[in-house]
């Protein structure tokens, strides 16, 4: 049940300019491309979990796709603690669980006529309800499925006078995980995330505004992956956001501004004698309206 969180798009909108009429309103953090193979198996255990992702901006495009002329760059560095307990009660047919996740990040941003850096712990994530059905059959193959309906508490660093890693703002991010095994080696996993953002009312100094609230958005994160040895599993993961919704800026709507990312890349997977590692690498393409990066993630998972 990984998830982690990224912050290059919400550096570059909070620090991006002293113009006001120019500074865009970012949606905040979120799981892209953090959960990849077998993502949807699980039962009742106990799981902790350490990722650290690695992510590297140096462009950013606009509605049109096509490059800002000074866009600088943002570098940043994030960890995430994860830990998650599914019980042995049943509600609806699935076991019912919990989580807590907890990032903190290190940041650098260098803009024209601009450059800060910050290290600072992000937003709590929690999950009071999650619903891991056992395992069923689709097309005659094993079949696993479960939703998880986190909400992001807005506790983490947040200045609207400088470069933050909290986004002061609620958010509802529920989804949706499967993981379906085509043969003894074949297997295709998938999430759909929707993701609401409550109001900011301190945003950043350079929106000019009293408050700002990003437009609603899905994004999901997929993968395919074939086993080759008890140990060792490769094969590609990809995730997709896009934004639905205007962003508002003092309770009007502005249009425009609705982000939208491909990234792709090759995956592995290696059970180790007492947990898995996950790694993964992404170049982004089909960028509108935010930096365009790559990226790099690896993880530890821990079950008992």
């Amino acid at each position: 049940m990984p998830q982690t969180a990224f912050w290059v798009a919400a550096a570059f909108a909070a620090f991006a300019t002293t113009n006001p009429a120019a500074a865009q309103v970012s949606l905040p953090p979120m799981n892209l491309g953090d959960s990849a193979f077998q993502d949807g198996i699980a039962g009742p255990s106990r799981m902790v979990q350490g990722s650290l992702s690695i992510q590297h901006a140096d462009r950013v495009r606009n509605a049109k796709g096509e490059v800002a002329e000074s866009p600088g760059s943002v570098r940043s560095m994030g960890v995430v603690a994860h830990a998650a307990w599914l019980t042995e009660h049943q509600v609806f047919g699935a076991w019912w669980g919990v989580e807590a996740i907890l990032p903190v990040a290190a940041v650098d941003v260098s803009l024209p006529g601009r450059s800060d850096s910050t290290l600072a712990i992000g937003d709590l994530v929690v999950s009071p309800v999650i619903l891991q059905w056992p395992e069923t059959k689709l097309f005659g193959r094993s079949y696993w499925q479960r939703l998880n309906f986190n909400v992001a508490i807005p506790t983490g660093d947040y200045d609207p006078t400088a470069l933050s890693i909290g986004s002061n703002a609620w958010r509802f991010n529920p989804h949706y995980a499967f993981t379906w095994e085509a043969n003894a080696d074949w297997e295709l996993s998938g999430r759909l995330h929707y993701l609401w953002t409550g109001r900011n009312n301190r945003p950043p100094i350079a929106t000019g505004a009293e408050s700002t609230q990003p437009g609603g958005a899905v994004h999901m994160n997929g993968s395919v992956s074939r086993r080759w040895s008890d140990s060792l599993r490769l094969g590609l993961s990809a995730y997709y956001l896009r934004q639905l919704a205007d962003d508002r800026i003092d309770n009007t709507r502005a249009p425009g501004g609705r982000e939208r990312v491909l990234g792709m890349g090759p995956a592995f997977s290696w059970n180790a004698s007492q947990g898995t590692w996950h790694g993964a690498a992404y170049w982004e393409t089909a960028v509108r309206d935010r930096p365009e990066s790559v990226r790099a993630s690896l993880r530890y998972v821990q079950t008992f």
